[in-house]
């Protein structure tokens, strides 16, 4: 297999098992950092939101344009951008609002004797890692073929794309520890749900194969783009708002914007 090909999927398979970090931050931690979290969480959406529309969908219409010309490239990239936006809110849509992986928990929850183990929490943690593993499906396709286009900016997004999947470990791994009293077990279906990333990676790329030419890959860049945008602005910074001070998201969203900024001035 291709060494590029390796490396995608490595950086894929790093971003996506990144939840069960979260797992164990929630059994050693005793409570949540959330100064640190609502930075970082901001600065993963700096991250994504900078290389999206500096650098990714500058190359979705580049690709594009090239090969469709410059009204009809141009119009297929703004249509590809949409078309990942709309590709998440649909999955976010198809989720129930009480199991999405958008509502995340904090690791004192571990710890409120408020929280009675009933026998639907094992039924809520699992359904909550089904709803990550389809959440991250196309952030796992997303990851890969960043990586595979563009190596230079692959592992800020892979570093982006980690942080934000941690707190999800959490929200995964609450429920099933308080049902269960089994930490293996709780820290297992977190790990698991995280592999749906490197499973959405793979699968998109062998159905894609076959038809990867420059339109293909302009299309697929264009809505990796719209999705990783969505993610920061529907999921990202609002995280990191409910975990800390406005202020604080906003100088990690900065931050990232800056960083990756940087960095890919570096690679002129």
């Amino acid at each position: 297999m291709d060494k590029n090909i390796l490396f995608a999927f490595g950086l894929t398979l790093i971003a996506g098992l990144s939840t069960g970090i979260g797992s164990a931050i929630a059994f050693f931690a005793k409570r949540t950092n959330t100064k640190f979290l609502a930075i970082s969480l901001g600065f993963s959406a700096g991250v994504m939101i900078y290389v999206s529309m500096i650098e990714i969908f500058v190359k979705a219409q580049d690709s594009l344009t090239a090969e469709l010309g410059l009204k009809a490239g141009s119009w297929a990239a703004v249509a590809s951008f949409f078309g990942g936006m709309l590709l998440i809110a649909i999955i976010d849509k198809i989720i129930p609002s009480e199991e999405n992986p958008h509502h995340l928990h904090g690791v004192e929850e571990l710890n409120e004797s408020k929280i009675q183990v009933e026998d639907n929490l094992m039924r809520t943690g699992i359904i909550t890692a089904l709803a990550v593993g389809i959440h991250n499906f196309p952030e796992g396709l997303a990851t890969f073929i960043s990586a595979l286009q563009e190596p230079s900016i692959a592992i800020p997004i892979t570093v982006a794309i980690a942080i934000h999947n941690i707190p999800e470990g959490i929200s995964i791994s609450a429920p099933i520890y308080y049902a269960t009293g089994d930490r293996k077990k709780a820290f297992k279906y977190s790990f698991l749900s995280g592999l749906a990333e490197p499973i959405g990676a793979l699968i998109g790329y062998l159905v894609l194969m076959p038809f990867l030419n420059d339109v293909v890959f302009g299309v697929v860049f264009g809505v990796v783009a719209g999705i990783m945008v969505y993610i920061s602005l529907d999921e990202l910074l609002p995280s990191a708002q409910k975990y800390g001070e406005h202020h604080l998201s906003i100088a990690g969203l900065i931050a990232g914007m800056a960083v990756m900024a940087v960095s890919l001035l570096l690679f002129i």
